[in-house]
């Protein structure tokens, strides 16, 4: 940022979605922003520290309440400490986020400027990313809505466009947003030159948006008003109004504000942007080998082009195939042709529809003491791995239908059963009867890793009763 720039930007960061195109990899429990994919980093906290520098305050992060513990998990591991953690307790699109971004930055700065940024984006050039916000700077402050428009390396059908103003400037006046093309369409949107993929990332001065909404869609401010009026503390996260956030108007930031608004600017920008919403994006944002065959996990390609291997747990053999996407996890399995993979959400819909779990969660399912991982599973008995994380523990919790025997494998775990405190440390035991209250606490200095074999007449995550 130039040394001219008056005050600090509030980024803020949104995130929310499934990512049910990147099915069986992104589930609702842990979406696509969530996965560590790209070198042991999520796109959630490559989006965090792109909003790290000195030019930026410290990041308000709203999110669905499913997430909340990923979201301080993941921050906490780049040391990044949130302005705050605003849970929503219902998705209602992205105009109730804006709104909110606006409304609590005027609460610390009655000239706060907000970048208003998605989570699971891929930014490759953050130098130029950041170069782009500092040309919207000055257009903010004006009081101008300022978007950021990608140049279009292609007749991309699955984006928005952004139609621009003739003209040359940094910041360019908007003619018109443009919904998602067909592909001749966008074949003349790219010959034309004035056309921009609509990257959905904004930056405002928290004033101008506040006058925005009270222009072109009152209601949802003054009910977004009343959910945060009425939030309440809840450990580190804020969690908004459930009654009043409910009646908030469901709809997009687009369709509420800028296909409405007058006054907005675009910053033409190519910071290596993709939105990674289908495999295909993947394998377009990877490295490849000389037969354009990338890999995450291992893979064997023979005789094979243009293919992409996700794997978990197993060696995959690509034999004879070109332009194939083959995405192998713990619990299920997906081949499909890259074009069409827009249609891997139809398998999605199909699994809800049957009330199948592989939508929602992985085996390794995360906590906030650690996370645990589904091994075998039979009519009376469930066998899973845990980890539980330093300084951290299960409740004191008792069970009406089953028994859990728990094997240290690594670590020392201090566990309570019936009142009575034990230490257990590796390759040792304890069997805990139905029935008993019992807690477990890890009070180590490295991660307790274990075993743990259910057994009874019925075994569902609901036989929990805390005390």
């Amino acid at each position: 940022m130039t040394g001219n720039s008056i005050s600090k930007i509030t980024p803020v960061i949104l995130s929310g979605g499934f990512g049910s195109r990147l099915w069986p990899l992104s589930r609702r429990e842990r979406p696509k922003q969530f996965l560590p994919i790209f070198s042991g980093q999520s796109l959630f906290q490559k989006t965090c520290e792109r909003v790290s520098s000195q030019q930026f305050r410290a990041p308000l992060v709203i999110s669905n309440q499913d997430h909340r513990f990923l979201i301080g998990e993941q921050m906490a591991e780049l040391g990044i400490e949130p302005q705050a953690i605003v849970l929503e307790p219902c998705g209602r699109n992205t105009a109730a986020p804006a709104a909110l971004a606006a409304l609590m930055a005027l609460e610390t700065d009655k000239n706060a400027i907000v970048l208003l940024l998605p989570s699971d984006h891929l930014v490759a050039d953050d130098k130029e990313f950041l170069c782009a916000v500092d040309a919207a700077h000055a257009a903010a402050e004006a009081g101008q809505i300022v978007t950021f428009g990608i140049e279009p390396s292609e007749p991309n059908t699955g984006y928005g466009y952004i139609k621009l103003c003739e003209g040359a400037a940094s910041v360019r006046k908007v003619d018109a947003f443009v919904e998602k093309p067909d592909l001749a369409t966008a074949e003349e949107f790219l010959k034309d030159g004035n056309y921009l993929w609509n990257a959905g990332i904004f930056m405002y001065s928290a004033a101008a948006m506040r006058d925005a909404f009270l222009k072109h869609a009152p209601d949802i401010w003054e009910q977004v008003a009343k959910a945060s009026n009425n939030a309440r503390r809840d450990l580190d996260f804020l969690r908004l109004e459930e009654e009043a956030f409910a009646q908030v108007r469901n709809i997009s930031f687009d369709y509420a504000i800028m296909e409405n608004e007058e006054n907005v600017a675009c910053v033409p920008t190519d910071p290596g942007w993709s939105d990674l919403g289908s495999w295909p994006a993947i394998w377009e944002s990877m490295a490849k080998n000389d037969e354009g065959n990338s890999a995450l996990g291992e893979a064997i390609f023979e005789q094979s082009k243009n293919c992409l291997v996700y794997s978990e747990d197993a060696l995959v053999s690509v034999v004879g195939l070109e332009d194939v996407v083959v995405v192998n996890t713990k619990d299920a399995l997906l081949v499909a042709a890259k074009d069409k993979a827009q249609d891997v959400k139809k398998v999605v819909e199909q699994l809800d529809k049957a009330n199948r779990p592989e939508t929602v969660q992985h085996r390794r399912v995360y906590r906030p003491w650690g996370w645990s991982e589904r091994i075998s599973e039979g009519e009376r008995f469930r066998v899973q791995s845990m980890m539980i994380e330093p300084g951290k523990g299960l409740t004191l919790q008792r069970h009406i239908h089953r028994a859990e025997h728990w094997v240290v494998v690594s670590g020392t775990l201090e566990v309570t059963i019936d009142g009575k405190d034990e230490l257990i440390s590796e390759n040792q035991s304890v069997f805990v009867p139905l029935g008993a209250r019992h807690k477990l606490q890890n009070p180590g200095k490295i991660p307790v890793r274990m075993i743990e074999v259910q057994s009874g007449a019925y075994i569902g995550e609901d036989d929990i009763l805390r005390v």
